[in-house]
């Protein structure tokens, strides 16, 4: 079985991770952490994010 994508380079969401999420809660709550910790300076896409962004 082959690993699950990486969505989010910055904080090192899977899709997996963002499926678990979706079954817990009903919805994804990824996207309102992500958008927290990147409010606290908490983002690095352009250097972990292969794409740069």
């Amino acid at each position: 079985m082959s690993a699950s994508p990486t969505i989010c380079f910055c904080f090192g969401y899977t899709e997996a991770d963002i499926v678990a999420d979706i079954q817990a809660h009903g919805r994804s709550t990824i996207m309102e952490r992500i958008v927290r910790e990147k409010a606290q300076g908490g983002c690095s896409c352009a250097t972990t994010n292969p794409k740069g962004r």
